[in-house]
């Protein structure tokens, strides 16, 4: 099944990724998996126009790794819990201490919060 993005700059970031993981040799789901071991290879994939933190967080969750990708949900999900409005990287942090002391896995905790969260909505 092929994407649909109706945004030009969408199509740009999608080819981008391609291109920079394709010049890196990264053919399978393994492959970025190990990829992402390298913190150079998170920046560079986060320098590509349109990618922030929270989608290396999500790319890393889709290829068997365990994070936490902070949108809209975990940020009111946070709110209502009394947790101030926080850059990206301290409610990742947040997160993902509120993990280790419930003694989950970071990324079942996100998407714990995010399921609830999303059908609250």
């Amino acid at each position: 099944m092929a994407m649909k993005f109706n945004h030009a700059q969408k199509v740009a970031t999608a080819h981008a990724i391609t291109d920079l993981l394709a010049g890196d040799g990264v053919d399978t789901r393994e492959d970025l998996h190990a990829w992402l071991d390298q913190q150079a290879n998170r920046a560079a994939l986060r320098a590509v126009k349109g990618v922030g933190p929270k989608s290396v967080d999500y790319v890393g969750n889709l290829v068997g790794r365990s994070h936490v990708a902070v949108d809209v949900h975990l940020r009111d999900f946070a709110v209502d819990a009394g947790v101030p409005h926080l850059p990206y990287a301290q409610l990742h942090a947040v997160y993902e201490e509120a993990a280790a002391l419930l003694g989950h896995e970071k990324g079942g905790l996100e998407h714990a919060v995010w399921r609830h969260r999303s059908k609250a909505m």
